[in-house]
């Protein structure tokens, strides 16, 4: 199957470029309730999938034995900015549980945020592993580690019993097992495995609506949207759409975006998962086709929309501040 266009990148009045990609909008049962292009696609979810990373971290007893408070649990969930509040959340977390960031074994990249980034340089510190956007998942693998007394070195490992765990978590919520399908490398260094389109919208279907799962699962779905709900900046960070979208809806919508154009949602009102995979990769379009399907499924209020509305046809400015032209959706 050959994908639409789902974004359009014009420059002026001319289409530049055009980002195809496919779209799966899935009800908890696995239903597809609506798909644009390939919703079977096999698709590496990258970071889009740390809310279901997390979920051993609280089912294993380790967030309550660490009394991991709400920011922490959602920066277990995070892709952040290494803003300074963050980064020092996930040293006294790190601190905690009697290890320092050397213990994480995502490398170090410097800060997403420009400001975070400035003030290193400034200060001639080299970003360390704790500035990773992945630190906080990391963390959270080390304290399941600490709660159940296993190796910490080696956690990021495909055999490692921390890997294995939200292998088994994630597949469950999927409804596909995951040790049949195909994985590498996350940019992290843990496992990725590439996953039917309509499976992740699935899982976050059931994320949205965990009334049916078992009260332990259910429980900790809740305690980790209540976190990120209550610490919208920790799940991503300052100018960002993920923390921008769950802060404007007080996390009626919970989204989370995923390296390499992928993005998901869960709809709590709706009782919908979204899983979005734009193929050349681009971010910038991944954002517009989720906040077009958003709005086309009725996920987002007026007021919602209308803070949103820069975001929804972005204007690209260049180098001297003048709009040259816009990202806008596709979607027919």
């Amino acid at each position: 199957m050959t994908n639409p266009v789902l974004v359009n990148t014009l420059r002026g009045d001319l289409v530049e470029n055009r980002h195809r990609g496919a779209i799966a909008v899935c009800d908890p049962s696995g239903r597809l309730v609506q798909s644009w292009g390939d919703a079977g696609a096999l698709v590496y979810p990258r970071s889009a999938i740390k809310t279901l990373q997390a979920l051993p971290l609280v089912e294993s007893g380790a967030a309550d034995h660490f009394s991991l408070d709400g920011a922490e649990l959602a920066l277990a969930c995070s892709s952040h900015s290494a803003e300074a509040a963050q980064v020092e959340r996930v040293r006294g977390w790190l601190a905690r549980i009697d290890l320092d960031e050397q213990a994480l074994e995502c490398g170090p990249h410097p800060p997403y945020d420009e400001q975070a980034a400035a003030a290193l340089i400034r200060e001639s510190v080299v970003p360390g592993r704790v500035h990773n956007n992945c630190s906080g998942k990391h963390t959270g693998m080390l304290t399941t580690c600490r709660f159940l007394d296993e190796p910490t070195r080696g956690y990021i490992d495909r055999e490692h019993p921390a890997q294995q765990r939200w292998f088994d978590a994630l597949g469950e919520m999927a409804g596909v097992d995951l040790r049949s399908l195909p994985w590498n490398l996350d940019g992290c260094g843990i496992p990725v495995i590439a996953m039917p389109l309509q499976s992740i919208a699935t899982a976050f279907a059931r994320v949205a609506v965990p009334d049916d799962l078992a009260t332990v699962r259910g429980d900790a779905i809740e305690r980790l949207l209540g976190a990120i709900t209550d610490n919208p900046r920790m799940i991503a960070g300052r100018g960002r759409l993920s923390s921008e979208i769950v802060a404007l809806t007080r996390g009626r919508v919970i989204v989370k975006s995923g390296a390499q154009g992928v993005y998901t949602a869960a709809l709590r009102e709706k009782g919908l998962g979204i899983a979005i995979k734009i193929e050349d990769g681009s971010g910038e379009a991944s954002e517009i086709a989720l906040l077009e399907v958003l709005n086309r499924l009725g996920a987002l209020h007026e007021d919602e929309l209308e803070a949103l509305a820069p975001r929804r046809r972005a204007a690209i400015v260049n180098t001297i501040g003048r709009v040259t032209g816009y990202r806008e959706s596709a979607l027919s």
